[in-house]
């Protein structure tokens, strides 16, 4: 199986480690922007060789991790290159737009439309890492409009790599991922500009920033080049999450100025429930 990886990061990356550990007789090819992202790649034992874009008419699988905006513009070229018998599948966190894009191909039937629920907020060939999509949900939409032999050779990789399936139109997937995962984005990178801007000595930062700061802020280490494109895509549900997560914190702030702790109390105990659900639902 030669697999074509467009984007060799945290994401691609992690898919070409674990891809070759699952099939013994794959090859894995590179192709970035950028030649030190290749390079590393290489040494890093993550993809056999580099390849270019006129090669992909060679792949049996190409993977597409780049940012969104930059799929939108790369999938119907992909799709204009790729042989007939090709799985062609993106890992991108919006999928209305994407979907909406190539919706009349000719070669739609060779595209999967994935997100799989997994990363970290580092990025680059060396933060990949192998297993990171052991367990996790993978969202797939519009799978009715790809070619059924394909679908099974994606559900092949998706399932030996670990992954549960979840299905969702694209509309769907792009409101429900905007509470989930891009307001949360949000909320670390101004909790973060908040403390920059206020708190003017790094070293008390450093000094006073207990595990929960930390794990609250781990996000705004995320790279601005993949988030800024996806809020962008995703504009009208981040714009409505935004709208309530504000209203809510607003509220809070009131509570406090009106010395009602009682409702304080109440409103924490009753978020704890958040516990019971990331337990998982059978």
């Amino acid at each position: 199986m030669k697999v074509f990886v467009i984007g060799i990061g945290l994401i691609g990356g992690s898919f070409a480690i674990d891809i070759r550990a699952a099939f013994n007789e794959s090859q894995i090819y590179g192709v970035d922007k950028n030649e030190q992202h290749l390079d590393k790649a290489i040494s890093l034992g993550i993809i056999d060789e580099k390849s270019t874009f006129e090669e992909l008419d060679k792949a049996d699988v190409v993977i597409v991790s780049v940012p969104v905006d930059v799929t939108v513009k790369l999938l119907p070229k992909i799709l204009d290159k790729i042989n007939d018998e090709c799985l062609v599948f993106d890992v991108g966190s919006t999928k209305k737009k994407l979907c909406i894009s190539i919706g009349e191909h000719p070669k739609r039937r060779n595209y999967l439309a994935a997100h799989p629920i997994a990363g970290t907020e580092f990025s680059g060939p060396q933060a990949a890492i192998a297993n990171l999509y052991r367990g996790k949900t993978n969202i797939i939409c519009e799978v009715e409009r790809t070619a059924f032999k394909l679908q099974e050779r994606g559900m092949e990789i998706f399932t030996r790599l670990g992954m549960r399936i979840r299905y969702m139109d694209p509309a769907s997937h792009d409101k429900h991922i905007a509470y989930v995962s891009h307001l949360s984005h949000i909320s670390s990178f101004m909790l973060g500009k908040t403390v920059i801007e206020k708190e003017k000595n790094e070293r008390d930062i450093f000094d006073m920033a207990g595990s929960g700061f930390a794990s609250t802020v781990r996000l705004a280490k995320s790279s601005p080049e993949m988030w800024t494109p996806i809020f962008k895509h995703n504009k009208e549900n981040v714009i409505e999450t935004l709208t309530e997560y504000i209203a809510n914190l607003t509220q809070f702030k009131e509570l406090i100025e009106e010395g009602n702790f009682v409702e304080i109390y109440k409103e924490m105990e009753d978020t704890n429930h958040i516990k019971t659900i990331l337990k998982g639902i059978s």
